[in-house]
């Protein structure tokens, strides 16, 4: 076949045509077509990236007739050209934007490479050849970052390595390699060793024998002090090591504060900062080169010559302060460090010379007086301080107490008129005058000073206050009690009345009894002196003294005195007379003669009486005793009731009638008295509660049952009458009766948890039964009932099983009502159960301070200090057993489950607090017990 010849050969090629172009092949250049090698500059980039300049660009060379829009030819209007001269402007800025920044840098001109290293060039010939040497090798750089990169690797792989032991040899050979750091006494150690475990105990010999040469040095030179042999390995033990953090710490301060003293070596603090910082790295000699610097840049400043005197010996900061004196001359730091260094008359004569060049400092002036063994020599410097420095108080009371009294009082006038407005003065010769025994004169003074200073008023009555404290304990109690009568007056005005004043005074005494209780005295006695007839700020006085009294007594007596005498109607201000002349003077015939006025001045207080008739009868005047309620029974008295009616006697009084003559013995006449009293007074249900009681004592079951009958009739709200029927029942067995009583009380009083703890009691005493399930639920109905009774959760602990107890403790802490006295008391039984002691006693102490009148509570807390001393030290610990008896007897308690019934037992009537209590705690022993 022949070939086929194409037709476009032989033809030249069209316009544009680039041979293998369709099949992608394009032609390339090499660097012979590009020319020399120089870096285009930024602005030929920025023209190659750009759109073409005005001289080169061809505005219609891509112009298209199509591109014309659609309104080419409407005609073009004056909006149209000024909506193309803002698109115009839009595009100016947009090209602006888009335009890079030229620079000199950049610009054509830029010089090449070659010609700005050629001044550098000229400059190497300059170079050394130890500086040539010194220049690190590319293998060194090399290998340093190739010991790094193991180093992390090693860190990362450090979990997966296995460690042996090794030799000493080994570890030695490798410590040597190690660079250690050895400044005056520091011993730096990497941090490296310490995590692997090597102590470096050359490191630490090497330590000692520098630091014995730089002591031996330092002795030599006479720079230090002597090395004791005895403590000297001691002192070596305090050197602690340095760690390498903490050396890298204290190299970047040192580098700081270098730079800070160096661009501005005037900064004191600076240079202060750079020697604590040598001092801290244990580098005492760079220490004292850094403050030695300080001193020649900084001459005039105190810190930088004081510190410097610091960080070096006696010897040489004596020196040091000397030039320090010298440049600061009016500086009393300097002055008075430079005093410290020396004893006897060469540190008077420095503070004399100091006192030249600052003749008003106080301190220099105080500290040269305090030297001054002679009070001749004292004086005459304390006349010429006065005179340069009139403003010191202290100055001047110091003049006043080296001279006579006379003389005293002359510079005490001296230093009124120069500081007229300072109490201290004032108070000064106030003390001065109670030296001597003028307490009138204590008093103008005082008095005068509290007119003056108010005047000008610089002084509250709160300051005042505090003059009259220090007075007091500093042994001047007429100053301090003339101080409290002056300034009592002071920051009120006319329209305070006396009642708000007599309140503001007596707020004070509470305030401050604590600091001064003459102080305190002194404020009650101006409430008194304004409102005499105020009975409450009369009982608070007599309130303050039985607490605070002093042992004398005859003060208490003296008050209460002058109380009954300006209030003579008010009872209870009689009664603490009379108490206190019979329980705390022991005398009962003053006793007996207090309440003769007193029923002189009320005769028909019922208080009064019965307070009589106790006094009889705790003496053994029966007979007496009786008379007076014979006499009162006659007596007309207003009832305190709904009819508002009279009648002879009161409940009270026949009640107490019939309570004597049980306990005297004669049954039959105190059953009369109570029928009596019970018909004109039928609603008093406590002569219910006595008659019973009598016909119980006289064996008549049935008449006391039928008293208790009709007193329920009568007072069907009376706890205790239904207590007292539900334990006549089962004292006499019959429990079933007891349960109904109980059970009618529970619906006459609900909501009462000592009805439900006595029905709880009942079923827990039931023998017949033989569990204490029926109590328990019954128990659970009392909580529902009475949710915060602490009684009622007490006997759930006691009825508890053994290891329900801690839990039901801590369910009537929670539950019951805050520092209940039942609860707690129960708690300290279930720790003394457990014998945790100190528990225990702490939560019986708890329980006596919660409520003090909870009798039950002392009597549990001293049984268990007498069993706990007697089981721990063989014998009874009397210290701790007496001081409950003491508290017991303190509070006189009156309420409780066993102490009221011990107390009202006739056979108790004239027993002490002290034997009832013993009598409580027998009791305790046939109660429940854990």
């Amino acid at each position: 076949m022949y070939p086929v010849t194409k037709d476009f050969l032989g033809k030249p090629a069209p316009p544009g045509y680039v041979a293998g172009l369709g099949r992608g092949a394009t032609g390339f250049t090499t660097r012979s077509d590009i020319g020399p090698a120089r870096e285009p500059t930024t602005n030929d980039k920025g023209r190659s990236n750009n759109k073409p300049t005005e001289e080169t660009d061809d505005g219609e060379r891509f112009a298209d007739a199509d591109d014309k829009g659609l309104f080419s030819n409407m005609p073009y209007e004056a909006d149209d050209e000024e909506a193309d001269r803002i698109w115009e402007s839009i595009d100016k800025q947009m090209e602006q934007r888009r335009k890079p920044k030229e620079t000199p840098s950049n610009s054509v001109d830029a010089p090449l490479i070659s010609e700005q290293l050629r001044g550098l060039k000229r400059q190497l010939g300059e170079v050394t050849e130890d500086q040539w040497n010194s220049i690190p090798d590319v293998t060194q750089v090399a290998e340093t970052a190739a010991r790094a990169k193991r180093r992390r690797n090693n860190q990362v792989n450090r979990r997966g390595e296995r460690f042996s032991q090794v030799s000493d040899a080994s570890l030695m050979a490798t410590l040597g390699q190690q660079q250690q750091a050895m400044g005056d006494t520091v011993v730096v150690v990497e941090e490296e060793e310490e995590e692997e475990g090597v102590t470096d105990f050359s490191a630490i010999s090497q330590a000692r024998n520098d630091v014995l040469r730089m002591s031996l040095d330092r002795e030599r030179q006479g720079a230090g002090e002597k090395v004791d042999p005895q403590g000297y390995l001691t002192s070596l033990s305090s050197l602690g090591t340095v760690r390498a953090a903490e050396i890298g710490d204290i190299s970047r301060a040192r580098e700081l504060l270098k730079s800070v003293t160096q661009s501005n070596p005037k900064h004191a603090p600076g240079w202060i900062a750079l020697a604590r910082v040598e001092e801290m790295a244990k580098k005492m000699g760079k220490a004292r080169e850094v403050i030695a610097e300080a001193c020649e840049r900084c001459p005039r400043n105190e810190d930088i010559w004081l510190e410097a005197a610091r960080l070096h010996g006696s010897r040489e900061a004596r020196s040091i302060l000397a030039s320090a004196a010298r440049n600061l001359p009016k500086s009393v730091r300097i002055w008075m460090a430079a005093a410290e260094l020396e004893t006897g008359g060469a540190r008077k004569r420095i503070l004399r010379r100091a006192l030249e060049h600052i003749p008003l400092s106080v301190a220099l002036w105080k500290e040269a007086v305090s030297l001054e063994d002679d009070p001749n020599d004292a004086r005459i410097l304390l006349s010429h301080a006065v005179e340069l420095v009139p403003l010191s108080v202290d100055l001047w009371l110091a003049l006043a107490k080296l001279e006579t009294r006379e003389n005293a009082q002359k510079v005490l006038n001296r230093a009124r008129r120069a500081i007229p407005d300072n109490a201290d003065i004032w108070v000064a010769a106030a003390r001065l005058e109670e030296q001597h025994g003028q307490s009138d004169r204590v008093r103008k003074i005082l008095a005068k000073a509290v007119s003056s200073l108010q005047q000008i008023g610089s002084m509250g009555r709160d300051k005042w206050l505090k003059q009259a404290v220090l007075a007091d304990t500093s042994g001047y109690p007429e100053t301090s009690k003339a101080i409290v009568r002056a300034s009592s007056t002071v920051g009120f005005d006319s329209e305070d009345s006396d009642n708000d004043r007599a309140a503001a005074w007596i707020a004070d005494a509470e305030r401050i009894v604590s600091e001064s209780i003459v102080c305190a005295r002194e404020l009650y006695a101006c409430a008194l002196d304004l409102l005499p007839g105020r009975e409450d700020i009369w009982q608070s006085a007599a309130d303050f003294e039985t607490e605070h009294g002093r042992e004398d007594s005859t003060v208490l007596a003296e008050l209460l005195a002058r109380a009954v005498s300006h209030c003579p109607n008010a009872e209870v201000l009689w009664l603490m007379a009379a108490k206190h002349a019979w329980v705390t003077m022991g005398e009962v015939d003053r006793a007996r003669d207090i309440l003769e006025a007193a029923f002189a001045a009320n005769p028909a207080s019922e208080a009064i009486i019965l307070a009589a008739v106790k006094l009889e009868d705790q003496n053994s005047q029966q007979a007496r005793a009786l008379a007076l309620l014979q006499r009162a029974r006659d007596m007309e008295f207003a009832l305190d009731d709904d009819e508002k009616r009279r009648a002879r006697g009161t409940p009270r009084i026949w009640m107490k009638s019939a309570g004597l003559l049980r306990q005297m013995g004669d049954d039959t006449q105190a059953l009369a008295i109570a029928t009596e009293a019970l018909a004109k007074f039928p609603r008093f249900w406590k002569l219910w509660l006595v008659k019973a009681q009598v016909q119980m004592h006289m064996r008549d079951i049935a008449a006391a049952r039928q008293t208790f009958s009709l007193g329920l009739k009568h007072c069907r709200d009376s706890v205790p009458l239904w207590l007292g029927a539900a334990m006549l029942e089962q004292a006499n067995g019959s429990l079933t009766r007891a349960r109904a009583i109980l059970e009618r009380a529970r619906v006459y009083v609900p909501k009462n948890a000592v009805l439900w703890l006595a029905s709880v009691r009942l079923e827990a005493q039931d023998s017949s039964r033989g569990t204490l399930d029926v109590a328990r639920n019954m128990l659970a109905r009392a909580l529902q009932e009475c949710p915060k009774a602490g009684v009622l959760w007490a006997e759930s602990i006691l009825l508890a099983d053994r290891p329900q107890r801690k839990a039901r403790s801590v369910d009537a802490l929670k539950n019951a009502e805050a520092n209940d006295p039942h609860v707690i008391v129960m708690v300290a039984r279930l720790f003394w159960s457990e014998s945790k002691v100190d528990k225990a006693r702490t939560w019986f102490e708890r329980a006596c301070n919660a409520d003090p009148n909870y009798g039950d509570a002392w009597a549990w807390r001293l049984a268990f200090e007498v069993n706990a001393s007697k089981s721990l030290s063989g014998g009874s610990d009397q210290q701790r057993i007496v001081a409950v008896e003491d508290a017991c007897d303190k509070a006189d308690p009156h309420h409780g489950e066993l102490w009221p019934m011990i107390a009202k037992d006739p056979a108790n009537a004239r027993l002490s607090v002290r034997d009832i209590l013993y009598k409580v705690v027998d009791a305790l022993g046939k109660t429940r017990q854990l």
